[in-house]
């Protein structure tokens, strides 16, 4: 395994933008509302050590400059651009299908004007699906309509190819997922205090308690993929209703109570792994099941139906995984993730096209990997020797 050395580096930032007329300002500030999308990232350049080849990390709705999996490759000479989307910070009225048309900007312009002849993708936790839909719609393309039904043409937007894809602490995707983490003992959307008690876990009158059996398990999974189902069907309607009563309303508003809610993270008998019992990577999950922080907590008619809608969603993992045929894929499964489930990765990992994959499981390691830089070095080797291996390095870090 290859041994690295740290070298200094100097954050530079990027600010990209591109015409793009929208029918309504999405959200507040200057990104879309006269005309122009505005993205802005960071550039980890190390001094005095040229590349051919960049590292690429996007999430659809953080900013990941600051984090130790980009920090580390910068930290050991490689070239790194953090990107941001047009929802950085603020996925209240995110479009997955405008997040893949961003990182196609910035695609372009690493190889364009950067002049990298080498992009690889790094997909880190809500990332990973990301780059999984980008690549999918860069080798096959075919969405021209967002899940609303509002026409946005990745089809013919000339999303370039990357070279390679990493999948580092990644989940399904940011529908799937929260899916998972419904609450779905709330009865009434407008109520969250009105729970049916046999599916409310956290509650000590609960009729079933950790150690769950397989059929309460079963129910309670139904119970959230049916209550997922009913916020989408309440969207449509709404946005039919808004369309037909035609007044200028386009849009609305609206909160998705409790989603930190799931039998994994007070069973650690269900779907067992490295993980820390009764916590997540927000915390506890009985106070972030209910704190303003919560997965989906505020969203959009639009928003819920591209970002979060278990069915219509087209940023699904699996989904896209079947449509990556022409790069090599790294999978990196961190076994103490205390955000992506155990059985993720290897639903990805199944359904991957493409025959120029590879698999690594890092014993222990959590999701940020805090308080981890041993095993965040493994991470780092890693992906250095897979990109050595696979030709997407030319000069790997002495």
């Amino acid at each position: 395994m290859t041994k690295v050395q740290t070298v200094a580096w100097d954050r530079v930032p990027i600010t990209l933008s591109f015409a793009e007329q929208l029918k309504m300002t999405e959200t507040y500030g200057f990104s879309g509302s006269q005309g122009r999308t505005v993205l802005e990232g960071q550039r980890l350049l190390p001094r005095n050590l040229p590349s051919d080849t960049v590292y690429l990390f996007m999430h659809p709705a953080s900013t990941l400059q600051l984090l130790p999996m980009p920090m580390a490759l910068a930290d050991a000479g490689l070239h790194v651009i953090c990107a941001g989307s047009r929802y950085a910070k603020n996925d209240s009225a995110l479009i997955m299908e405008k997040v893949a048309c961003d990182l196609g900007v910035y695609m372009r312009h690493a190889r364009e004007e950067l002049g990298y002849k080498k992009v690889i993708l790094v997909g880190w936790s809500g990332g990973g699906s990301l780059s999984l839909f980008y690549q999918a719609q860069a080798e096959n393309p075919s969405i021209t309509h967002t899940p609303a039904g509002d026409p946005y043409d990745l089809a013919s937007a000339g999303l370039q190819q990357a070279d390679g894809v990493i999948f580092i602490a990644a989940h399904l995707s940011r529908a799937e997922t929260l899916t998972e983490w419904l609450d779905p003992s709330v009865l009434d959307e407008l109520r969250p205090d009105a729970r049916d008690p046999e599916l409310d876990i956290y509650a000590a009158h609960c009729p079933a308690q950790a150690p769950f059996s397989p059929d309460f398990v079963a129910r309670f999974r139904a119970a959230q993929q049916a209550r997922n189902r009913k916020i989408t069907a309440w969207a449509q309607d709404t946005l039919d209703f808004l369309k037909r009563k035609n007044d200028g309303e386009m849009e609305r508003a609206f909160v998705v109570h409790r989603t930190m809610c799931d039998v994994r993270w007070i069973d650690p008998t269900i779907d067992p792994n490295d993980r820390k019992p009764d916590w997540t990577y927000l915390g506890d999950p009985r106070t972030v099941n209910a704190g303003p922080a919560g997965l989906a907590r505020f969203s959009t008619l639009r928003s819920w139906l591209s970002q979060w809608s278990y069915d219509l969603s087209n940023a699904r993992g699996p989904l896209n995984a079947a449509k990556v045929r022409n790069v090599p894929v790294l999978q990196i499964e961190n076994t103490a993730d205390d955000a992506v489930p155990a059985t993720h990765n290897p639903a990805i990992r199944a359904a991957l096209a493409t025959p120029d994959q590879e698999f690594v499981r890092i014993e222990k390691a959590t999701h940020y990997y805090l308080g981890q830089p041993e095993l965040l070095a493994r991470c780092i080797s890693t992906v250095i020797d897979w990109s050595a291996r696979k030709g997407l390095l030319a000069h790997p870090p002495a």
